[in-house]
């Protein structure tokens, strides 16, 4: 009996056109859309494996393999989530300690205190916990607040705007993931199911980086941007562990240069050179 993944492993192959994936269309095709062999080719697996996966006789592919069929059929974010949430069937649920969700009064005076400097506050698995106005008004222009619940590994990875403000994206990337893997503990249930729905969510530009040898510098970097008011900055961008905050750290992102300083301080509503050290 077919699947509810294996029907919409079907239902997505057949709705992508040859030559949306660079095959030619041929003139004796039967099939709408992809043929398996095709699908299987550009996924790099077995045709047999995929007829499993489409007639239900394997309802629970790795990640990985998720990912790469994704990533063949291009497949927007929402419907890479319905793939991963049709390999659940109810099950998976996770009894450890959940990231923290709140802040402490202190830290959140202390956020406070550096306003207008753009910073913001994320727990262990990437969610915004709290952030200053200054922040908010750098990354709101590009969807990071645009759901209820932000988490900047997402956005960076899956929302194509994040593109757009970041120029040196795949940096950005490369930090982004690493801090998934590094601030938390070896085994964390809440990071391997976050990653795994990641995996299917921004298929290979996730998996590969997860899976490859650490050896980015993330908690200190130059980033670029773009920002529709305050035009091209350079910031100087410093992750701070908080202690006994359950994974959570500070990133704090300062003027790489007077023209930044002069842009962060007109987002902010200052008089150009208010944030310029003296």
């Amino acid at each position: 009996m077919t699947s509810e993944l294996g029907a919409l492993l079907r239902a997505y192959r057949e709705a992508v056109a040859p030559e949306d994936v660079g095959l030619p269309r041929g003139a004796r095709r039967r099939t709408p859309g992809l043929r398996r062999s095709e699908l299987a080719t550009l996924a790099e697996v077995s045709v047999e494996y995929l007829t499993r996966l489409e007639q239900g006789r394997d309802r629970h592919p790795s990640p990985e393999i998720l990912g790469a069929l994704a990533d063949a059929l291009r497949l927007p974010s929402d419907e890479r989530f319905l793939l991963l949430r049709a390999t659940k069937d109810g099950t998976g649920a996770c009894t450890a300690d959940p990231p923290a969700d709140s802040v402490r009064p202190p830290i959140r005076a202390f956020l406070d205190r550096l306003e207008p400097s753009p910073a913001v506050l994320l727990n262990r698995v990437g969610d915004v916990l709290a952030a200053t106005s200054t922040y908010r008004r750098l990354l709101a222009p590009f969807g990071l607040f645009d759901g209820e619940h932000p988490n900047l590994l997402r956005f960076v990875l899956t929302e194509p705007r994040a593109r757009e403000a970041f120029p040196d994206w795949a940096h950005v990337a490369d930090r982004q993931v690493a801090a998934l893997r590094m601030e938390s503990a070896p085994g964390d249930p809440h990071v391997a199911e976050l990653a795994e729905a990641m995996s299917v969510l921004a298929g290979a530009e996730f998996s590969d980086r997860y899976a490859a040898p650490l050896q980015v510098r993330y908690r200190t970097a130059t980033e670029r941007m773009r920002h529709p008011e305050a035009g091209d900055l350079r910031l100087d961008v410093e992750t701070l562990a908080l202690p006994d905050a359950d994974g959570q750290r500070l990133v704090v992102h300062l003027p790489a240069d007077e023209a930044t300083s002069d842009a962060l301080d007109r987002l902010a509503g200052r008089r150009p050179g208010a944030l310029r050290a003296v």
